[in-house]
């Protein structure tokens, strides 16, 4: 295949015309195309009102002469000389298979000159968000019948408790949008896009088009599923986990640790060798309490132990409780930064005519998206994160007596507002405290506060730009934007659950952004706060082998602060099992 790039389509001009583009750039006499695919589709809005869709395509050429058909090879060649003399960006294509770990060694799997520690118990994942779930799918793939523990429920009965969340202000801590079958992403845009530079990042993609999330996520330069369609693909992609013969248990909360003293010096963490190994797990929950002896053994006050050499701790960025038991076991940890700030609704037809013009409509385009940022005077950065086009802003706590929201999109994008996180940047030393928790700590006490000024009942703090810019809280007043937060707002001041430095940094911040993005500061535009958990305050550092501090223990994921998003957690989830299988072997 060769991949060529910079192949323009006109607004509603159908894909089928590629191939006829391809042939006039390269203008060559009996030129056919036998075969194409898409890589990669961006929008080029850059010459208003003219915007066109560009694509990179992978295409496998014939050339025709009197005779027939010429060799693949001289076809090949001569549409790659023809493409360097017309300049165009033209060359080989890359092969973009993954290929299993396996595939690397240089001995055959489990025979006798299989290098790799035996494992007696099926590797344990802990969480089943997109590194969990990623981490299980690769392992399953490769034969180690996984074992996963997500202490939330399956998406059916887990979007039964969000919805009943929103709808009359009735929490779950244990399913709700941070917990359960999918994690947070379940509950979001299912955006894909990720500033991380992997070859997994194919793989990622190629497991969500068959898990059915659609071939379109394999070219559009800013991917997305839709939590419409993504609680489908979870669910989905928990099923091929069980068909190859790993087990998915729900409501089963990891609340311990077993070890047992040294390590097997096969890596090293810090500098030495690690002083304690992975024997075990407490788990309680439905798992557990159907637990059979071969695997485990009773531990008392209705928790067992679930006995394994390794794990993956893939926990999300919301298990604040897991992080606290396992500092409480001395796992190594760090304070991380983060960010912390407030949603902002505008009407998506403004967004799409200051993204694509006043004839927006007519260009068939969808909903247009958009990404700012603004470095203030005091070095502190603000920034846009999560845009979901045509979507909602939605109530996201985890915990008793917090307010926490973020942002959501069908498929079809299809909403009257498009939101996204206004975010400012916290550092640790803004946690006022040298303890390695202290970001949860710091979290904690503005989503509290945020709880406050809705009114003690899952309402959220909302504020119209204008009066927060003015630092006059109003009532709703006049406006185009309506919030679109369940189970409702209370119209105060954002002031009330903000850092000072936060709300002084979003008031120099969106003036700037309003002139890079007509309209963005907008005095009708609403903002809902409080937005904490973009990323997780903490970080659990790995050595040499993934591994954290306790050998066979690989913390992974958002939660363990290496990813930012669906598409970097499942990346990180593939690393995660790809160490586990150099390292180990099957032997149960």
């Amino acid at each position: 295949m060769i991949r060529i790039h910079e192949i323009k389509l006109e607004p509603g001009e159908p894909m089928t015309a590629i191939p006829e583009h391809i042939k006039k750039k390269l203008g060559l006499r009996g030129l056919e195309i036998e075969e194409w695919r898409p890589v990669k589709e961006s929008v080029d809005a850059r010459e208003k009102p003219r915007i066109r869709k560009v694509y990179t395509v992978d295409f496998l050429p014939v050339l025709r002469d009197g005779k027939g058909c010429r060799s693949a090879e001289d076809c090949r060649e001569s549409v790659l000389r023809q493409g360097r003399k017309r300049k165009l960006k033209i060359g080989p294509a890359p092969d973009m298979t993954y290929h299993f770990v396996t595939e690397e060694f240089g001995f055959e799997p489990g025979s006798p000159q299989d290098p790799r520690i035996p494992l007696k118990h099926p590797p344990v994942v802990v969480g089943f968000g997109p590194c969990g779930m990623f981490a299980a799918l690769l392992l399953a793939q490769m034969g180690y019948r996984p074992v996963v523990a997500e202490r939330g429920k399956a998406i059916g009965e887990r979007t039964e408790d969000v919805e009943r969340f929103w709808r009359d202000g009735v929490l779950d801590p244990e399913s709700n949008v941070q917990f359960g079958e999918g994690g947070a992403g379940s509950f979001s845009d299912g955006k894909l896009t990720t500033q991380i530079k992997d070859s997994r990042i194919r793989k990622v993609l190629e497991e969500l088009v068959r898990a059915g999330g659609g071939e379109d996520l394999l070219y559009r330069q800013k991917p997305h599923v839709g939590t419409d369609v993504l609680r489908d693909v979870v669910k989905e992609i928990r099923c091929e986990i069980q068909r190859l013969g790993g087990t998915v248990n729900f409501e089963t909360r990891v609340t311990g640790l077993r070890f047992r003293e040294g390590g097997s010096g096969a890596d090293v963490f810090e500098g030495g060798e690690r002083a304690r190994s992975l024997c075990g797990l407490e788990i309680s929950g439905k798992y557990s309490a159907g637990l059979p002896e071969t695997q485990g053994a009773a531990a008392g006050d209705g928790t067992a132990v679930l006995e394994t050499q390794t794990a993956v701790l893939a926990l999300g960025h919301s298990a604040r409780d897991t992080f606290r038991v396992l500092y409480d076991q001395g796992i190594v940890m760090e304070q991380k930064p983060f960010s912390i700030g407030a949603r902002i609704e505008h009407p998506q037809s403004m967004i799409n005519e200051a993204q694509y013009g006043k004839e927006w409509e007519d260009l068939g385009l969808g909903a247009a998206d958009y990404k700012l940022s603004h470095r203030c005077k005091d070095g502190r950065g603000v920034y846009t994160f999560c845009m979901c086009p045509g979507g909602r802003v939605i109530a996201s706590a985890s915990c008793p007596g917090g307010v926490v929201t973020n942002g959501m999109s069908y498929r079809d994008r299809g909403l009257e507002n498009a939101n996204s996180a206004l975010l400012v940047d916290v550092r640790t030393e803004d946690f006022e405290s040298a303890h390695p928790l202290a970001g949860i700590a710091f979290q904690e006490k503005y989503e509290r506060l945020a709880f406050e000024a809705g009114g003690g009942t899952y309402r959220a703090p909302a504020q119209r730009v204008g009066d927060f810019l003015a630092a006059e809280p109003q009532d709703e007043g006049e406006g185009e934007t309506r919030p679109s937060y369940e189970p409702g707002v209370a119209w105060t001041s954002l002031d009330r659950c903000l850092p000072g430095f936060a709300a002084e940094a979003m008031r120099e911040a969106l003036p700037a952004l309003g002139k890079k993005l007509a309209g963005f500061d907008r005095p009708d535009a609403v903002l809902t706060g409080v937005e904490t958990r973009s990323s997780s305050p903490v970080r659990i550092p790995r050595g040499d082998g993934f591994t954290c501090n306790v050998d066979g223990l690989y913390p992974g994921g958002e939660g363990a602060g290496y990813a930012g998003g669906i598409t970097s957690a499942a990346v990180d989830g593939i690393r995660l099992a790809e160490a586990i299988a150099r390292k180990y072997r099957p032997d149960y």
